[in-house]
């Protein structure tokens, strides 16, 4: 069955153009010119790909990114932003606010296609994977869960897929580039400060329970989860 996309953009042109070229490599899509038509449209059906313009009339992009990142139906929805705003501050506060890729205009079609199914890919589901616990964190990857001494603890499957990594191989220290290898995959057209919006947004997770100490920084290297091996267990 072919993925679909919400393309949420408010030039019509544009829109014209990437709906043109995803259906011509295979997607379904869906259409939004603004926020509110998202929105809309995201209550009467779940696509399996947001692709998200910034700057659009009414509630803004990054709103929008906030809001579907906050609502635990659309909270797991992989999200792509696609906007003109190119400056770091500006990329950064589109993946802090969810995003799973952040693409600057101009931009190629090919390589839109490409980047949609990299993230297509990484978000599918690991399968028979066994539940693992470290001092008291728990991850259950079949049921995309994650607790912290008994208390659930939210985060966007970008976050679960770093964190289920790290504690699957606790401490062993993993350069950026080790981790967008590992973690993301097909990662030529993710940038390496990528990774450390990620990890600070890990941390955040982690802080209700008190394990966001587990995530440890080595400067000029990389990052590392900390665990005792007595403290280990599968279950």
């Amino acid at each position: 069955m072919p993925a679909t996309v919400l393309i949420v953009e408010d030039e019509p042109a544009i829109l014209e153009l990437i709906a043109v070229n995803l259906e011509h490599a295979g997607f379904e899509t869906l259409r939004a010119q603004n926020g509110e038509d998202a929105s809309r449209l995201l209550g009467d059906i779940l696509p399996d790909l947001v692709l998200l313009d910034w700057m659009l009339p009414g509630q803004s992009g990054l709103a929008l990114a906030r809001r579907l990142r906050g609502d635990p139906r659309t909270r797991e929805m992989p999200l792509i932003f696609l906007t003109a705003r190119a400056d770091e501050p500006d990329k950064i506060a589109g993946l802090e606010a969810g995003a799973d890729d952040y693409i600057t205009k101009p931009f190629s079609t090919k390589e839109l296609v490409a980047r949609i199914r990299s993230v297509l890919r990484r978000r599918k589901p690991q399968h028979g994977d066994s539940p693992v616990e470290i001092s008291g964190l728990r991850l259950d990857p079949a049921a995309h869960r994650v607790t912290g001494n008994g208390q659930p603890l939210s985060f966007g499957p970008t976050e679960f897929r770093l964190l289920h990594y790290l504690m699957t191989h606790p401490n062993r220290v993993y350069s950026r580039t080790q981790l967008l290898d590992e973690v993301w995959g097909d990662h030529v057209f993710i940038e390496e400060r990528t990774v450390d919006v990620h990890i600070r947004r890990l941390r955040q997770g982690l802080a209700p329970s008190g394990h966001e100490s587990l995530i440890e920084t080595v400067r000029g290297s990389g990052y590392a989860l900390r665990a005792e091996t007595a403290a280990m267990s599968r279950a």
